[in-house]
């Protein structure tokens, strides 16, 4: 028997918010930007630590390796994910995306997130 996906809305008791994130972000490793914009979005997500979204467009695609890893969230929905090789073992399912989130986060639909441990840097700048 194949079980539901329970969908959840965010609300008072896990809050949801997402917004421009005002600054630069780079992203590298290994030597490279994988990853340089200033249009990143800022998801807030109950007492998670806030997490940057970043452009598809402003990112090196070829520099990503999409693998079978995959998670479910009930408020985002599914979730896939990409290594990035030249980083080696530790940067394995180091960049995830929703390609079709749900209502309640549409806008992060586009956009890749970054395990900040699995990367050399996440650079802010204003």
């Amino acid at each position: 028997m194949i079980k539901e996906k329970q969908i959840r809305i965010p609300g008072p008791d896990h809050p949801i918010t997402i917004e421009p994130s005002g600054k630069r972000i780079i992203v590298s490793i290994a030597g490279r930007v994988i990853a340089d914009t200033r249009e990143a979005l800022t998801l807030s997500e109950a007492t998670y630590p806030a997490v940057l979204y970043i452009p598809r467009k402003d990112a090196d695609m070829s520099l990503l390796e999409r693998t079978d890893h995959a998670t479910y969230c009930p408020y985002k929905g599914d979730c896939s994910y990409y290594s990035i090789p030249i980083g080696g073992e530790r940067s394995v399912n180091a960049v995830w995306t929703y390609e079709a989130p749900y209502d309640a986060v549409a806008s992060i639909a586009g956009h890749l997130a970054f395990y900040r441990d699995r990367v050399d840097l996440v650079e802010e700048q204003t």
